[in-house]
């Protein structure tokens, strides 16, 4: 197996001018999903921590790369980032930033890992909601472990989280391609996975190509959008995402085909996306 693509940041997870910030963290995944925790929140579970935000705070959701993170971290509280900030002083991100950061820690100490897209099982009774987590080599187990650096204390108690988060079982994370086949062979109802008033097949072929992206070394924002991504299910080229889901599923047994994919416009990230969210295109 080739771990060559995970074992180092690069594009959106290299901490950059801030490399040396990295520097005495610790080196296991427990220890550093800590110190992310200390350092961010995420933007709407911050009043469960008594955390009003407004809207230049809410905006910093949109920051994609590691570094700039760093940036409005450092700028704000110059401690070493082993020492947690008050809730009210930390960065606000969603759950890909939670995992971001910490697969770009994991990548300092040359430990294999990248981020995941898809949907969790543990948030609401019944759905799988829209969501990021790390994924790691772990070399005493020998496997790639899914890892929740979001979930803390906190939010353990908030939704009922009883399974261990460093460690989280394949069926309370579905990776995007997992979740497509389940729906495609009638195991799943694709009106269970989505977020908010957003589900169904369309939702998932999105995170499939946010999951090979992400796979690709491209973790882009959860409401980025480009390429073969649509709005409606009957506007889907099925076939197509069949195989994105295999890859999605497999992504170590489709080396070669995920490098092919990233050079395919209807998959590969552009210059220029689209912010959902923001209602209108970024350059990257």
């Amino acid at each position: 197996m080739t771990f060559d693509r995970y074992s180092r940041p690069v594009g959106m997870s290299d901490p950059g001018r801030h490399a040396v910030l990295f520097d005495g963290l610790p080196g296991d995944a427990g220890r550093l999903a800590e110190v992310v925790q200390g350092l961010l929140i995420h933007q709407h579970i911050a009043p469960a921590y008594g955390v009003a935000l407004g809207h230049d705070r809410q905006a910093q959701s949109h920051v994609r790369a590691v570094e700039t993170i760093l940036d409005d971290i450092v700028a704000r509280d110059d401690r070493p980032l082993s020492e947690p900030r008050a809730a009210d002083r930390r960065q606000v991100g969603v759950c890909r930033h939670f995992t971001l950061l910490h697969v770009a820690m994991l990548r300092t100490h040359g430990i294999p890992a990248r981020a995941r897209c898809g949907f969790g099982a543990y948030f609401e009774t019944g759905k799988y909601l829209d969501h990021w987590v790390t994924e790691y080599w772990n070399e005493g187990r020998q496997r790639w472990v899914l890892f929740d650096a979001q979930i803390d204390d906190r939010q353990r108690e908030l939704f009922g989280i009883a399974f261990d988060t460093a460690d989280v079982p394949r069926d309370q994370f579905v990776v995007a391609g997992d979740a497509w086949s389940r729906c495609r062979s009638g195991r799943a109802d694709p009106a269970a996975f989505g977020i908010q008033d957003m589900h169904g097949l369309w939702f998932i072929a999105g995170n499939i190509v946010r999951d090979i992206a992400a796979l690709n070394n491209r973790e882009m924002l959860p409401w980025d959008v480009w390429g073969v991504m649509r709005l409606r299910d009957n506007e889907l080229d099925l076939p197509f995402f069949d195989r994105l889901a295999v890859v999605s599923q497999a992504p170590d047994a489709h080396v070669e085909e995920l490098g092919a994919l990233d050079r395919d416009e209807r998959v590969g990230v552009p210059g220029t996306v689209f912010n959902a969210v923001l209602n209108r295109p970024q350059q990257l």
